[in-house]
C-alpha cells in the first residue's frame, strides 16, 4: 500500500509525516534522513495497529502540486 507522505523543510531539517495515519511522523536534518525514517515510521506504525487489532486506515490521501497564475516579481 502506498500512502501519502507530506516532507516539509526547515531552519534546521526536514520533518515528514503521514496523513492517513495520525501521529506517524519522523525529522531528520536531511531530506534523505527523513524520508528512509518515514518508511520505518510508516512500517513500525502499521504493525503497532495490527498487533493491538486496530484496523489499518486505507490510503485515501493525495498530494498534487496546482499551478498558479501569479508570477514572482523579479
Amino acid at each position: 500500500m502506498k500512502y501519502a507522505v507530506i516532507i516539509e523543510k526547515g531552519e534546521t531539517g526536514c520533518s515528514a509525516y503521514v496523513p492517513d495515519l495520525p501521529g506517524c511522523v519522523a525529522a531528520a536534518r536531511t531530506e534523505q534522513e527523513v524520508r528512509h525514517l518515514i518508511r520505518e515510521a510508516i512500517q513500525f506504525h502499521i504493525e503497532g495497529l495490527e498487533l493491538h487489532g486496530e484496523p489499518v486506515p486505507e490510503a485515501t490521501s493525495l498530494c498534487e502540486y496546482v499551478d498558479t497564475l501569479v508570477t514572482q516579481p523579479g
